[in-house]
């Protein structure tokens, strides 16, 4: 007897074939989707950082790292080259002005010194002998000159006698002659004696004049030695702090060569290091600040160094108004540079996203909150915590700000909460 076969109505063919479809459909839609839209991805709320667009005061500045210095620094170099004999305080000392810090010895110089006071003293002892000397010589001459002088006044008397009793016709002619010779003789005699004493007198004072002059050279050399030997102890030009000290005994130092330095504590100021990218906006007077104990102090820039060494250059910045108490020597600060004045700006935090679009994108988050689409956006000035928005954001917009390290070429992100 036949048997009626009820046909199914899902067979495996039948559902594999609609299986197979709805594969097609889903390949079709899926590529449809990823080529002709935007690629996007999943992106869980609670680990990226959304921020909301502000506008308010903004200054340019940047970060910068200064280190405390005294304001001035003397260093300490060795006048006269030598070993080091004695150490009389040690680094960080505080000094007095002309206290003896160190001592060096110096042979060659010492036996210098003593050639030089025994030349002094030969010198002193020739002058001596020469002013002796002339003093004697002019003695003698005097005693000459008496001599002349009373056979002068001898022959004028015998002289004017012999003339009266000539004109009387008691005497000869001849005896008369004589005494008038004798006294044109002693006349001629005592000028020329005169003239000599008075040759060798100024002979004698222009050769004491003279030793004299080379006797006070000489001690003015002497003197000079005296302090170049001097110079051996090393003593604090000024009041303040020995730091740096570079000296050991035994050591061999050379002339000009540092030993240290004496820092002046009157007051401080800060070396900061800056980026050669801003060496054409530094110039003297630009302000920064910095916080030190919870409160915040303002500096400003009273020098520049424009010489670059490692992409880098210094300047030198005082404080304005109080100094931080309990402030150090070699101690870091972290500074804000202002390189401009304070102005209103639309303001976006800083954040990772830097790195990835160099600040020509970013994802900027629709309404809804859902998802942050990929727009173009310009920036310029920066400070430490903000970028200023010059375009295609507006007050109240959220964007990422988060990085974009993971997020490849998307053009947008869903944002859901896991």
């Amino acid at each position: 007897m036949d048997r009626v076969v009820v046909k199914k109505k899902w067979s495996t063919k039948r559902i594999l074939s609609i299986a197979g479809v709805a594969g097609i459909i889903f390949l079709i839609a899926g590529s449809y989707y990823f080529t002709s839209g935007k690629s996007r991805l999943n992106v869980d709320t609670e680990r990226i950082t959304i921020t909301e667009i502000t506008k308010g005061p903004f200054q340019e500045n940047i970060p910068v790292n200064g280190i405390v210095l005294p304001v001035t620094t003397i260093y300490l170099d060795a006048i006269e080259g030598g070993r080091v004999e004695e150490l009389y305080v040690e680094d960080g000392a505080i000094m007095k002005k002309d206290q003896p810090i160190l001592r060096l010895a110096n042979t060659d110089l010492e036996l210098s010194l003593s050639n030089q006071e025994t030349a002094v003293f030969d010198v002193l002892t020739q002058m001596q002998n020469t002013r002796n000397n002339a003093e004697q010589n002019t003695i003698r001459q005097l005693n000459q000159m008496a001599e002349v002088d009373n056979a002068m006044a001898e022959a004028e008397r015998i002289y004017k006698l012999n003339k009266k009793l000539y004109d009387q016709k008691v005497i000869g002619s001849q005896e008369f002659r004589s005494s008038e010779n004798t006294y044109q003789y002693q006349a001629r005699r005592k000028k020329l004696t005169e003239e000599t004493l008075r040759n060798d007198s100024a002979s004698g004072k222009l050769q004491i004049s003279q030793m004299g002059q080379s006797y006070s050279r000489m001690q003015n050399a002497l003197g000079l030695m005296r302090r170049k030997v001097g110079d051996l102890i090393v003593r604090a030009p000024v009041d303040g702090q020995l730091t740096s000290l570079d000296a050991e005994v035994g050591q061999s130092k050379n002339k000009g060569q540092t030993l240290g330095q004496l820092d002046v504590l009157s007051g401080y100021k800060v070396r900061a290091d800056i980026d050669e990218h801003y060496i054409s906006r530094i110039f003297i007077g630009l302000t920064g600040s910095f916080d030190f104990a919870g409160k915040s102090y303002k500096l400003k820039i009273k020098k520049v160094y424009t010489q670059v060494s490692n992409g880098r250059f210094q300047v030198d910045m005082e404080f304005v108004g109080d100094t931080p108490q309990g402030i150090r020597r070699g101690q870091t600060l972290q500074i804000r540079l202002a390189l401009s004045d304070e102005t209103q700006a639309i303001l976006l935090a800083k954040g990772g996203f830097y790195q990835k679009t160099g600040g020509n994108w970013i994802f900027k988050v629709t309404e809804s909150g859902k998802t942050a689409y990929k727009t173009d956006i310009q920036l310029g000035r920066q400070s430490p915590d903000y970028y200023e928005v010059l375009q295609g954001l507006n007050p109240g917009d959220k964007v990422v700000t988060s990085s974009y390290e993971n997020y490849g070429d998307m053009q947008e992100l869903v944002l859901k909460k896991e």
